[in-house]
């Protein structure tokens, strides 16, 4: 079947889109960060299993494929990527986060050069510098600006974990388009479950505001990791990982419309920034895909 040239793209846009209101479904949960490990982590892999099960026609082969190295790695990169996020949002400044993850489509680009040798575009580094030159003035311009505090430091470093195996996954996938995605994003999303679930105690698992992060779990997660990962066998990883940037600067607008927690001028000014670079670089990826398409 053939696809729309800018099908990875467009499906890239609506996994992050789906992605951005998560960090307000956290916070509205109230929970410790294991604690969301648990719920998040087993209420996703409950429904990417699930999903797996009911529309793989090929269920010994993916089974097979979960034991080579490129399926561990990903089950291995949606563990790391489960637990890190969760501790370092209930931890550190979701700004300091945010901006950490935003190194994704760097970590993208190094890995597509020396995994399956795929080059970046001029166009794409320069996207990438000037977003996370807007997430940096977003983050640390004018007054409001978050300080790098141990809190912080620690949540820098749990964001670039994040970074780094997101980057790693979208890239496998790019290079081995065999690999069953929701069985073993599934599988990875579990294990960091029951991690969460054992450290944190079955007694204290319904703490907090349970609804929240059923949400999570069940909706937002699998919709925008399927979407994510399913777009990176259609175009670049780098293009995927600029469009998750797209968190960064909506997720605090969530933040803000649902717990009232403003942001800041310069937060605004880069928002607008990061937006609009991503916006040009669609538009003018798009128009060279088409014209090549002609």
């Amino acid at each position: 079947m053939t696809r729309h040239p800018l099908f990875g793209l467009f499906l890239a846009t609506f996994g992050a889109l789906t992605l951005t209101p998560d960090a307000l479904f956290m916070r509205w949960s109230g929970m410790g960060g294991y604690q969301m490990v648990g719920w998040r982590g087993l209420l996703m892999g409950a429904v990417m299993v699930a999903l797996w099960a009911i529309t793989s026609r090929r269920l010994g082969r993916d089974v097979a494929l979960l034991g080579t190295g490129f399926g561990l790695a990903i089950v291995v990169c949606q563990y790391f990527n489960a637990t890190l996020f969760s501790l370092g949002i209930a931890h550190a400044p979701v700004a300091v986060m945010l901006l950490a993850v935003a190194t994704v489509p760097v970590f993208a680009a190094i890995f597509a050069r020396i995994i399956i040798g795929e080059p970046t575009r001029r166009a794409t580094w320069v996207t990438i510098g000037v977003v996370l030159c807007g997430i940096t003035l977003a983050v640390f311009g004018g007054k409001g600006a978050v300080t790098l505090t141990s809190d912080a430091l620690l949540g820098a470093l749990a964001g670039l974990g994040v970074a780094m195996v997101l980057a790693l996954n979208f890239v496998i996938l790019r290079a081995r388009p065999d690999l069953p995605i929701p069985l073993l994003i599934g599988l990875g999303a579990a294990l960091a479950g029951v991690t969460g679930v054992v450290i944190t105690g079955p007694a204290q698992m319904a703490d907090g505001t349970v609804w929240a992060i059923v949400v999570c779990g069940l909706v937002i997660l699998p919709v925008s990791f399927f979407s994510l990962s399913l777009a990176s066998r259609y175009t670049h990883a780098s293009n995927v990982s600029l469009l998750l940037l797209l968190e960064t600067v909506l997720g605090p607008l969530w933040v803000w419309i649902g717990v009232g927690e403003e942001p800041t001028p310069m937060m605004l000014v880069g928002g607008v920034i990061v937006v609009g670079s991503l916006a040009i670089y669609l538009w003018h990826t798009g128009r060279r895909r088409l014209a090549l398409q002609t």
